[in-house]
C-alpha cells in the first residue's frame, strides 16, 4: 500500500532523514518508535506532502507521490493527525470536523462521515457548537482524529496522537487507534508511548538519529537487548 523507500529529507543544509525505508500493507497498524529528535515527526510530514523529499520515493497504492503536494496527497487517500492537533480554535467544532471533507469526492458522503465521528466520539455531538478552543485536550485531539476521518481515508497518519492527555484519554485514543484498524483502515502511528504502541501494532520501526536501525514484530524489538534499551526504554 505505502512504500518509503531511501526517503531522505533536510533542512536546509541538515538532513534529517538518511535513507528511509518503510512499508505500510493494506488494513496494516505500522507504528515508528524511537527518541525524541530522532526523525518521527519529519517522516510523517513528508509522508503527507507537508516536507519536500530530497532524496527517494514515495509510492501509495502503486502511484508515486513524492512531488505531490499536500492537498494531492490528500485526495489520494492519505490523511494526517499531526502533532498538537492544529485546530482552528476560534471555529466551531463542527466546522473543524468539516474541513476534513473538504473535497468534493468526500463532501458527498459528509452527512454520512459525521454520524460516524459522533459516533466514535460522543463528547463532540455534544460540543459540536462550541469554539475548539474551549475543548479540552483531550477533546481536541478526538477532534482533530475525527477531521481525519471526515476524509475518509485509506491510510492514517498519526503523529504523537497521546501527547499531553490524562491517562484514561490516552486509554481512550488508542482503543480508538485498535478499532480503526480492525474496520480496515491502515495506520502509520507515531508515538513516545512505547508500551501501549508495540501492544497494537502490527510491525514497527525503530528510527534514530535519521535512520532506521531495527524493524519487524513488537515481540522480535522487545527481545532484542541493544534496541530495547538505546532506544525503547523501560517498556
Amino acid at each position: 500500500m505505502l512504500e518509503v523507500a531511501a526517503l531522505q529529507v533536510a533542512y536546509g543544509d541538515a538532513t534529517a532523514l538518511w535513507d528511509v525505508s518503510l512499508a505500510v500493507e493494506e488494513g496494516e497498524l505500522v507504528a515508528v518508535v524511537g527518541p525524541n529528535g530522532s526523525g518521527k515527526t519529519t517522516l510523517i510530514n513528508a509522508i503527507a506532502g507537508l516536507l519536500p523529499a530530497r532524496g527517494g520515493t514515495l509510492r501509495f497504492r502503486g502511484e508515486d507521490l513524492t512531488r505531490l503536494r499536500a492537498h494531492e496527497v490528500s485526495s489520494r487517500g492519505i490523511a494526517i493527525v499531526p502533532e498538537g492537533r492544529r485546530l482552528f480554535t476560534g471555529m466551531t467544532v463542527e466546522e473543524n470536523l468539516e474541513l476534513g471533507c473538504y473535497a468534493p469526492a468526500a463532501r458527498t458522503a459528509r452527512d454520512a462521515r459525521l454520524e460516524r465521528v459522533y459516533a466514535i466520539f460522543p463528547v463532540l455531538r455534544a460540543r459540536r457548537r462550541q469554539a475548539a478552543g474551549t475543548l479540552s485536550g483531550g477533546e481536541q485531539q478526538m477532534a482533530a482524529i475525527g477531521r481525519a476521518l471526515m476524509a475518509g481515508p485509506r491510510l492514517l497518519l498519526l503523529d504523537e496522537p497521546s501527547l499531553g492527555l490524562a491517562p484514561t484519554i490516552v486509554e481512550r485514543v488508542f482503543e480508538v487507534i485498535v478499532e480503526l484498524h480492525r474496520a480496515g483502515t491502515a495506520v502509520l502511528l507515531v508515538e513516545q508511548n512505547v508500551a501501549k504502541t508495540l501492544a497494537v501494532a502490527d510491525r514497527a520501526y525503530v528510527l534514530s538519529e535519521g535512520r532506521i536501525v531495527s524493524a519487524g514484530p513488537p515481540a522480535r524489538l522487545l527481545a532484542e537487548p541493544e534496541i530495547r534499551s538505546a532506544y525503547l526504554g523501560d517498556v
